[in-house]
């Protein structure tokens, strides 16, 4: 029978086996940090500028804003414009919106802020047009978004639209003054012409 030699193991030191092992565990919590950071969500940051008061906007409300939008670069991409209201005294001040037809950043934005209240407001790519802005837009791809914000009011839809329909009566109501003073100035409205005869 052979005889089997026996060749001694040499114990291994155990520093290296910890030392592979805390590598490994290393290696694997930052691969999962790395992982965390790149899949972070994207946040909206609202810097209050003015103090505003009363509650929050919901998504169903109505807005009513004034603001300025801007690239990194402070190149300037958008104004609100003063509402043209007709009648005045019916119809907040401001550009009113619905919240359902913004970029997600600007809505999660004005639902953090209050009435009268103004802010700073910074929307990353992800929350505004990412990598597709409005065509004809001088908004590039992956473009962050500041907004300088000033929430003048807001309501709910069904207390804005009501609003809306108090404002048509009354520019009607104006319009109808209106020809009334002019047939009134005039003395009575002069008739229309009779038609000539035909031959």
């Amino acid at each position: 029978m052979a005889e089997v030699t026996r060749v001694p193991l040499q114990p291994v030191s155990r520093n290296p086996l910890i030392m592979l092992f805390l590598g490994i565990i290393i290696g694997a919590a930052l691969a999962g940090g790395t992982a965390l950071w790149l899949a972070r969500p994207a946040t909206v940051d609202v810097e209050e500028t003015t103090a505003g008061t009363g509650a929050n906007p919901t998504k169903e409300d109505v807005v009513f804003v004034n603001y300025v939008g801007k690239l990194e670069d402070g190149t300037e991409f958008d104004r609100s414009q003063p509402a043209p209201w007709p009648v005045k005294g019916i119809m907040p001040e401001g550009t009113p919106m619905r919240l359902d037809g913004v970029v997600p950043g600007f809505r999660d934005a004005i639902l953090q802020m209050q009435k009268g209240g103004k802010y700073t407001v910074t929307i990353p790519a992800e929350k505004a047009y990412g990598a597709s802005p409005p065509p004809g837009s001088p908004i590039p791809p992956n473009a962050d978004l500041t907004f300088e914000m000033e929430l003048v009011d807001f309501m709910p839809l069904a207390d804005a639209e009501a609003k809306f329909q108090q404002l048509q009566m009354a520019m009607m109501q104006q319009q109808m003054q209106a020809q009334e003073g002019a047939a009134g100035e005039g003395g009575e409205a002069a008739p229309a012409p009779v038609p000539a005869p035909a031959e």
